[in-house]
């Protein structure tokens, strides 16, 4: 999967890239999906991502992470290269910082999670129903748990 990572805050997220192939990988493994699709994560600060979230969400707060999903919106003459996007994430990584403390495992730890949440519902998977929240949350933990320990 190619990663177009952008980083719209002071933290040192670019470092996250290798990770972010190491997971993409292991789903693609997983999920068997092509090795060609295209995937664009953007840090963010709470402040940007409260925006977004009010703007396209309607809800009025920040958040951890959005996703845009491209498959959502697929068209019948789209081309092949077009094809290939699966969509964008964005990461906020001042609630990353907050979740990691919180949930006691590393900063890696909670924004492989994040980034690996916003891959799957980009790839279709949602969590509205009981029976799609234990097939998305499984899959989470199957694609990551091989990677990063849950522990800090």
């Amino acid at each position: 999967m190619q990663i177009t990572l952008i980083n719209r805050t002071n933290s040192p997220c670019e470092a996250y890239l290798p990770f972010f192939r190491k997971i993409a990988a292991s789903a693609e493994n997983i999920l068997k999906i092509s090795s060609d699709c295209e995937l664009s994560v953007t840090f963010v600060r709470s402040r940007t991502i409260h925006t977004i979230n009010r703007d396209y969400r309607g809800i009025d707060r920040p958040t951890d992470v959005i996703s845009f999903a491209i498959n959502d919106n697929r068209f019948k003459g789209e081309t092949a290269e077009e094809a290939k996007d699966l969509g964008d994430i964005f990461i906020n990584i001042d609630y990353a910082k907050k979740q990691a403390e919180q949930y006691g495992h590393s900063l890696k730890r909670e924004v492989g999670f994040l980034f690996t949440h916003g891959m799957l519902h980009c790839l279709g998977y949602d969590h509205m129903k009981p029976k799609d929240e234990k097939e998305m949350f499984a899959l989470q933990d199957q694609i990551l748990d091989p990677i990063i320990s849950r522990k800090k």
